[in-house]
């Protein structure tokens, strides 16, 4: 038998070549079994075991190893393979926490010795051959990983970890556990260098950024993108000509959603409270098998809050009669609603080179904001004073509905990082919204009582088709190209009524209806290359822009900007001991919008008038930036930037006082204009620091100055202030899987933001003028503890609680010529959230099963078994 089985292999080797080449085939007789021990010798059960193949890759002419067999490891242990080949075999096992053991499987055989062979050398060599073929691999004991269980930890209890390349910064926010059951709003709170306002404004070096997700811009707020949907963000202070030209001095927020990229299905289900009887709910689900990645996520959040504020504002008046007025105003808010946001995608992967991509997004949300206003006036004239007494009540209720999706193709030359890609992508909403307000005055001459009601409704599109092309011409050379058209379109109608009684009656004066298109076209150019320890990358943009809208069926308007250059530059140089030197410049510009353009008086808030500006022009701003990074340790990183904006022909809200025929006096107009000119400059620091296994910590230091010329539209212009923000973020791993983050960070007095932030329906909104006025100082204290459990601490409840010490309040003055305001508001503080959520997931051994049947059956039939 041994000498039928030693002929039998013999003539097995003699059907195939020897060698390397690409006509190489190996018959698949082997078989290894073996036990996966932990670092203590306890059986490791569903350790993940593959098996690589060395395989001929005709497109490139290189030998790659590809998958070939895989499986996970029984609850003893134990694992085994059989049907494998005897040579070009790579075996690797990995599990969570532990060091991968990789190894060379190869089945070397041994007839015997001697020139003449007898039968009991046969029979030994057929002993020999049977024993090589079966091979045991033994005890396989794992080593911990404390590099990976250490960076498990930052995950999970870390704000940011912090990626550095030449165009941007990464922050890793997969594991933020101070905004879970959150919005994107409570991310942004802890990623270094943002500032975020009691509104949920987000502010990058003091400006607001334009917001991207997935690496293009939409539509969605801050607000309605669930916190646990975000994988990392990435902030990018001055992009680079990819980039799309327009933000003016503001930089770009790229939120990267999580997706799946194992092989087999992973999910999470997540569900929590908030003490304001606010609660969320959802969960997402991953797939990945053969051709085919499918994602699908749904979250619901629920939210109410809280705001409490005063607003005291002094009027003065060059009249014969009235001097000046003094108005106090107390106002408490609520706003209880909320929404749902659900998600899905599939990418196809057609070949191994070429990529499609299909996803889905819908978001659908209502709120019910409240408020109730108490107010005192004084009217000082010359010979008396009057003293009127009110309240303000308002009623709101709103809803959104916003529909998005997604289509893109991805081409892979055969020359690594050659790439093509294209895609196009549509992102349409409608919202409704109706308000009721109901006004009390008392004194003077005779109380009065005002009912009134507004009804708005509102269609948005947001259009965009792009394709981009990389070649890596050298090995240190790379191309990127690009082109890019963008078509946003929204209608919008508002309408004001009084009521009396039963009765409505429409106040044409005081309504609205609008269209506006707005077209960008864009291509651009990129060369990066690297000539030893110095990089760089030159880039130009070309954009071309148009609007057009009609408004209240009356005046058509159009606009052509033309065609506008746009180049960026950007160095680095590595030195020694891991230090890296980087500077960069770019051109930008920021389009007024139609809010700011439109010439309408809307008067439906007496204390808040506003109109636009149809005279506004662009704005250009050059952005200059140095920057030097030292890596030490394993994961320790500090950077250190210095930058400079010079904006000419600034957009900036400003208040000016126009007297009233109608009503016989005098009014302030919020409106728009442009400013001379604009400039900040200031120093960032950023360090991430690993202390200890069990504590890191990220600290952001942003010094800054900035001034407005303003002198061509008033004497009482904006100073120039030197002001600082500050953010420490802290995580501390303690005993029994419990972890906790404590996060602080402080904001000096500092100027008036030139962008405000915008309500979900209508212009954007500002009770002050950018130009004139600063905000004062302020500061807050979140904490957050979270505890993991069940297997692999898939399982985990957090418990938050933000503003801690009551500080977080929004104190802003503002003023002019004959104008003088103090405005505060306090929102949300000490909000505390408990949330739970389970991770799930297994790589599918099924789809192993398939590759494996598939393979025998092929390695049989070309050895005619």
């Amino acid at each position: 038998m041994a000498a039928v089985l030693l002929i039998t292999t013999t003539g097995i080797f003699a059907q195939f070549p020897a060698g390397g080449g690409k006509g190489r085939q190996v018959p698949s007789i082997g078989h290894i079994y073996g036990k996966v021990l932990d670092s203590i010798g306890k059986p490791l059960s569903e350790a993940t075991i593959i098996l690589l193949q060395n395989q001929y890759d005709s497109a490139t002419k290189k030998s790659k190893q590809v998958l070939f067999k895989g499986a996970t490891t029984e609850p003893n242990g134990e694992f085994s393979f059989s049907d494998l080949p005897l040579f070009g075999i790579t075996l690797r096992i990995s599990a969570v926490g532990y060091k991968m053991h990789e190894e060379k499987i190869s089945f070397q055989m041994k007839a015997g010795s001697g020139n003449a062979p007898s039968q009991q050398g046969q029979q030994m060599g057929g002993s020999n051959m049977m024993s090589a073929l079966d091979k045991d691999l033994g005890n396989i004991k794992l080593q911990p990983d404390e590099a990976n269980t250490l960076q498990t930890v930052t995950v999970t209890g870390t704000s940011a970890a912090l990626k550095l390349d030449i165009d941007k910064k990464t922050f890793n926010v997969d594991k933020n556990i101070v905004s879970a059951g959150g919005t994107a709003v409570d991310v942004m709170k802890n990623v270094p260098s943002l500032q975020v306002d009691i509104d949920g404004n987000v502010k990058l070096r003091n400006a607001t950024p334009q917001l991207y997700i997935d690496g293009r811009p939409t539509t969605l707020s801050l607000d309605q993108i669930p916190a646990d949907a975000i994988q990392s963000v990435e902030v990018i202070t001055n992009p680079s000509a990819k980039y799309d030209a327009s933000g003016g001095n503001a930089g770009i927020l790229n939120i990267v959603l999580k997706k799946n990229k194992k092989t087999g299905y992973n999910g999470n289900i997540m569900a929590g409270v908030d003490s304001r009887g606010g609660y969320n709910a959802g969960g997402n689900f991953s797939v990945r098998q053969g051709k085919v990645n499918f994602t699908a996520a749904a979250m619901l959040n629920s939210r109410k809050s809280l705001t409490k504020g005063t607003t005291d504002q002094l009027y003065s008046y060059d009249t014969l009669n009235l001097k000046n007025v003094h108005s106090f105003q107390n106002t408490e808010s609520k706003n209880n609603g909320g929404f749902m946001f659900g998600r899905i995608g599939l990418d196809y992967f057609v070949t191994n080179r070429t990529t499609l991509s299909i996803s889905g997004t819908k978001v659908h949300g209502e709120f019910k904001p409240t408020s109730s206003s108490d107010i005192i006036t004084d009217s000082i004239y010359n010979d008396h004073t009057v003293n009127l007494t009110g309240n303000r009540l308002s009623n709101n209720n709103r809803t959104f509905n916003g529909t998005g999706v997604q289509g893109g193709v991805v081409h892979n030359f055969t020359k690594d990082g050659h790439q093509l890609t294209a895609d196009v992508n549509y992102f349409g909403g409608k919202n409704d919204g109706s308000q009721y307000i109901t006004s009390n005055t008392f004194g003077g001459s005779a109380n009065s009582i005002t009912n009134q009601r507004q009804v708005s409704d509102g269609k948005n599109s947001f259009f965009t088709i792009q394709t981009d092309y990389t070649n890596p011409i050298t090995k240190n050379i790379k191309l990127e190209t690009g082109l890019r058209a963008q078509i946003n379109k929204l209608e919008n109608n508002n309408q004001t009524y009084y009521v009396k009684g039963s009765e409505s009656i429409k106040v044409p004066s005081a309504g609205i209806e609008y269209t506006n298109t707005n077209n960008v076209y864009a291509a651009y150019a990129t060369i990066t290359s690297a000539i030893k320890n110095f990089g760089y990358q030159v880039g130009l943009r070309a954009e071309r822009s148009d609007y057009s809208g009609i408004l209240n069926d009356t005046g058509h308007f159009t606009n052509n900007y033309p065609i506008s250059l746009f180049p960026s530059v950007f160095l680095s140089y590595k030195l020694e001991n891991r230090q890296e030197l980087q500077a960069n410049f770019s051109r930008r510009i920021n389009r007024p919008n139609f809010f700011q353009l439109i010439p309408y008086t809307d008067r439906s808030d007496s204390l808040y008038i506003t109109r636009g500006n149809p005279d506004l022009h662009p704005e250009f701003t050059n952005s200059f930036e140095f920057s030097y990074s030292k890596t030490y340790g394993k994961n320790n990183m500090f950077l250190a930037s210095i930058y400079y904006k010079y904006t000419n022909n600034l957009i900036t809200s400003f208040q000016k006082s126009e007297y009233n025929q109608t009503l016989d006096r005098v009014e302030w107009i919020n409106t728009y204009e442009n400013a001379n000119s604009a400039y900040s400059y200031g120093a960032e620091l950023t360090s991430v620091n690993y202390v200890t296994k069990w504590w890191d910590f990220n600290l952001n230091v942003n010094l800054y100055r900035s001034k407005i010329n303003a002198e061509n539209l008033s004497t009482l212009t904006q100073d120039g202030m030197l002001s600082w923000f500050g953010k420490w973020n802290n995580n501390i791993k303690l005993p029994a899987n419990f972890s906790v983050q404590l996060s602080a960070n402080y904001q000096s007095k500092t100027n008036l933001p030139v962008n405000q932030g915008r309500q979900m329906f209508g212009p954007p909104q500002s009770a002050q003028s950018a130009s004139q006025g600063y905000i004062k100082p302020f500061w807050r204290t979140d904490i957050a503890i979270k505890k993991t459990f069940f297997k692999n601490q898939a399982g985990a409840v957090t418990l938050s609680v933000n503003d801690i010490f009551r500080t977080s309040a929004n104190r802003q003055i503002s003023y002019a010529e004959d104008f003088y305001q103090d405005y505060y508001r306090l929102n949300n503080p000490q909000l505390v959230r408990l949330n739970f959520s389970y991770r799930f997931g297994k790589m599918d051994v099924s789809l192993f099963k398939r590759q494996n049947k598939s393979q025998s059956s092929m390695d049989q039939s070309q050895m005619g078994m």
